[in-house]
C-alpha cells in the first residue's frame, strides 16, 4: 500500500465517475423540447396520490425534492408538471449513451441506469477536464442541452463518484491525493457513498463526526466500526487507493411494487404478487438458475409506524412456474390467515439459487407436489420454456399461466431499480415511443 504522506508515491488520477443529472425528468425533458426549462416531476403511475421518483433540476431549485408527494410539490410549485415515468424509454436512451461515452472513453462498469466509471490511462488523466468537456460535448451533440451530466476523476472510483456528485448540476470535480481529505471538508459524513444511517450511528459512537476524524481512522478501526472487511476497502478506497472486490455472486431474483391507493384490494395484491413472481421466473430461466425457496412479503405505514410480514416457502429445486405459483399459492393462504394490517407494498423474492451442475441427482428427488416424480417435474419445465419462447416471439401478453391481470402502472417486474436495468425481455407492454410523453390526469389548467 502506498504511503499516503509520501508525495513522490501519492496515487495518480485513474477513475472517471459520470452521474447525469434529474435523469428520468432530464430524460423526458430530452424527448419532449416543451418540457425544458420547466418544473417537472416523474412519477409511477397516473395516480393523484402519487410521489415524484425523479424531479427536475428546475424543480429542485425551487424546493422540491425527490420523493414529494405530488400534493407536497403542488403547494410549493402550482404550476408544476408531472408525468408518467416510461422505463423502457429510459433504458433505450440509457445504452444510447454509452456508445457516445464509449466513442471517447471505454465504460468500466455501469453503475446504474445513469452513472457509469471509466478507468484513466496516464494520458487521459493529464487531460483533466478538458477529458470531461469533450465527454460533455458529445452528449449534447447526440442528444440536446437537457441531458446533462457531473464528472468525476481521482484516484479511485470511491472519490470520483464523490467529485461527480459534489457540484450537480452538469458539474465537474478533480480529486487528487494530495489535496485530501481537504477538498472533502465542506462534505457531511453521509455525503459519502457506504456512509449509510447505520454506519454513520457506528461512527458517531467511536467519536467519528467530520471527514477529519473519518481521515484519521486508521484501518482496522475502519473494519471494527463497519463489521466487516468493507470497513477496510472503504478506508483504502477513501484514501486514494484501489480497493479489490470479489465478483458477487446472485443470490435471489425479486421484485416489488409499491401498491397505488385504488389496488389494494386484496385480490389486486394477490393479482399483484402473482404477476412479480412471473417476471422473476423468467429472469431465472435466461440466466440458467433454480431456486429452492419462494419468499413473499408485505409492508404497510412508514417509519415507526411500519409493519411489516414475511413469509417464505421451501422446496425442491425447481425452475418452471408452476412449482413457483404453487409455492406463492401456499404462502399468499398464510397472508390471508395471519397478516393483521393492509399493506402498502408487496415484494416476492426467489431464494436459494443453484445451476444444474451444482446439483445432485438426489436433490431434484420430490417436488411441490405429494408423490410428484421427475417426469412431472421434466413435463412443466417444458412447458414454461415453451411459454417463455412463445413470449419472445408474439410479445410478453402472448400468454400466459393462469389469468393475466393488469397491474397499474404497468411495467410489473421491469422497473429501473439501484444497480439492476431492465434487459428488453423484462417488459410485458408494447414500447413506448421517445416522443409519447405520457402526462399525468388531471394536470392544472395552464399547466400544459
Amino acid at each position: 500500500m502506498p504511503e499516503i504522506e509520501d508525495q513522490g508515491s501519492m496515487p495518480k488520477i485513474e477513475r472517471l465517475y459520470l452521474d447525469f443529472d434529474s435523469f428520468f425528468a432530464s430524460a423526458e425533458q430530452h424527448f419532449n423540447a416543451e418540457l425544458r426549462g420547466r418544473p417537472l416531476g416523474v412519477v409511477p403511475l397516473d395516480s393523484p396520490h402519487s410521489s415524484c421518483i425523479a424531479v427536475s433540476r428546475e424543480a429542485k431549485a425551487r424546493g422540491v425534492k425527490t420523493g414529494a408527494s405530488i400534493q407536497a410539490a403542488r403547494r410549493i410549485l402550482p404550476d408544476m408538471i408531472f408525468v408518467i415515468a416510461r422505463h423502457d424509454a429510459y433504458v433505450r436512451l440509457h445504452k444510447r449513451i454509452l456508445d457516445v461515452v464509449g466513442s471517447i472513453l471505454p465504460v468500466a462498469n455501469v453503475r446504474s441506469i445513469d452513472e457509469v466509471a471509466c478507468h484513466l490511462s496516464p494520458s487521459e488523466a493529464r487531460e483533466g477536464k478538458a477529458l470531461s468537456d469533450r465527454i460533455k460535448a458529445a452528449l449534447a451533440q447526440a442528444f440536446s442541452p437537457a441531458l446533462t451530466c457531473s464528472i468525476g476523476m481521482a484516484p479511485t472510483e470511491l472519490l470520483a463518484k464523490v467529485g461527480a456528485e459534489m457540484n450537480k448540476p452538469d458539474g465537474f470535480a478533480l480529486i487528487a491525493a494530495q489535496d485530501l481529505p481537504a477538498a472533502l471538508s465542506k462534505l457531511e459524513l453521509r455525503d459519502l457513498p457506504g456512509i449509510s444511517k447505520g454506519i454513520g450511528a457506528r461512527l458517531a459512537a467511536a467519536g467519528v463526526h467530520d471527514i477529519e476524524g473519518l481521515w484519521r481512522l486508521a484501518p482496522k478501526q475502519a473494519r471494527r466500526i463497519w463489521g466487516n472487511v468493507e470497513g477496510e476497502r472503504f478506508w483504502s478506497e477513501f484514501h486514494g487507493v484501489h480497493a479489490e472486490r470479489p465478483d458477487t455472486k446472485k443470490s435471489m431474483y425479486g421484485h416489488g411494487r409499491v401498491l397505488p391507493r385504488d389496488g389494494r384490494a386484496p385480490q389486486q395484491v394477490e393479482a399483484c404478487a402473482r404477476q412479480l413472481l412471473l417476471s422473476a421466473a423468467r429472469r431465472l430461466r435466461r440466466d440458467g438458475l433454480r431456486a429452492t425457496e419462494l419468499s413473499l412479503g408485505f409492508r404497510s405505514g412508514r417509519g415507526s409506524d411500519e409493519a411489516q410480514w414475511t413469509w417464505r416457502e421451501s422446496f425442491a429445486a425447481a425452475r418452471d412456474d408452476r412449482t413457483f405459483t404453487r409455492a406463492l399459492s401456499k404462502a399468499l393462504a398464510e397472508a390471508r390467515r395471519g397478516l393483521k394490517f393492509s399493506p402498502h407494498a408487496v415484494s416476492v423474492t426467489l431464494q436459494g439459487l443453484a445451476s444444474d451442475s451444482e446439483l445432485t441427482g438426489d436433490l431434484f428427488a420430490g417436488s411441490l407436489d405429494d408423490g410428484a416424480d421427475e417426469a412431472t417435474r421434466k413435463t412443466w419445465e417444458k412447458v414454461s420454456d415453451v411459454m417463455d419462447s412463445l413470449r419472445r416471439l408474439h410479445g410478453a401478453k402472448a400468454l400466459s399461466l393462469g389469468v393475466q391481470d393488469e397491474i397499474p402502472g404497468g411495467y410489473v417486474g421491469a422497473k429501473i431499480a439501484f444497480g439492476r436495468i431492465p434487459d428488453e425481455a423484462d417488459f410485458s407492454e408494447a414500447p413506448t415511443r421517445d416522443e409519447d410523453t405520457r402526462f399525468l390526469s388531471g394536470q392544472p389548467p395552464g399547466a400544459l
